[in-house]
């Protein structure tokens, strides 16, 4: 008999276990302060979090038109592969977009490209014009441009360099029909030292 007792005094301990927490209710439906305590360390729900979205429309990358590369030639003779200098050419482009809880989206552009000495070139430290434009048609949304440098080192013919934009935002009206353009741009690389 003592065992009949025991197993029915552990099935009445589990309905009170459960009764209990029936009290306390689904999380975000004000459940009882004991429930809240265990779920959420604190008597109150706290407020839901906002989420980033990472599902959210984000265009491939175009390249602006002759955008591509940038060429040096000494003495003017543009065409000329003996005078060409050096050569900067665009290579891997990369691009993230997140969805803000406020309907923005955030875009991350990454450009990575590379710079070659040709017949005519000397080793050095070459700055490099980059050009990365947001637009939504012919409204643009965000125009950054910078420099980099990039160095050839004596012995070497060619070198990398990377190109990291961040924090461009789009507002929730262009969200879905934005698009990316990145180019090397303005004056031809030029070599310092």
């Amino acid at each position: 008999m003592s065992g009949m007792f025991r197993a029915k005094a552990r099935f009445a301990v589990a309905v009170l276990g459960l009764t209990a927490l029936a009290g306390c209710g689904a999380p975000g439906e004000g459940g009882s302060s004991l429930g809240n305590m265990v779920l959420f360390a604190g008597p109150t729900v706290p407020p839901p979090m906002p989420r980033q979205t990472e599902d959210v429309y984000c265009p491939t990358i175009k390249v602006s038109e002759g955008g591509s590369a940038i060429q040096a030639y000494s003495g003017g003779a543009v065409g000329d592969a003996t005078r060409l200098r050096s050569q900067i050419a665009l290579g891997e482009l990369a691009r993230e977009c997140l969805g803000q809880p406020d309907g923005t989206t955030v875009v991350k552009v990454g450009v990575e490209g590379r710079a070659l000495l040709g017949a005519g070139g000397a080793a050095g430290r070459y700055d490099v014009p980059v050009h990365i434009v947001v637009k939504r048609g012919s409204t643009v949304i965000a125009n950054r441009s910078r420099r980099v440098s990039v160095a050839i080192p004596a012995g070497q013919t060619q070198a990398s360099f990377s190109v990291i934009e961040e924090g461009i935002v789009v507002s929730p009206n262009d969200a879905t029909s934005f698009e990316i353009e990145v180019g090397l741009g303005g004056k031809a690389a030029s070599r310092r030292g």
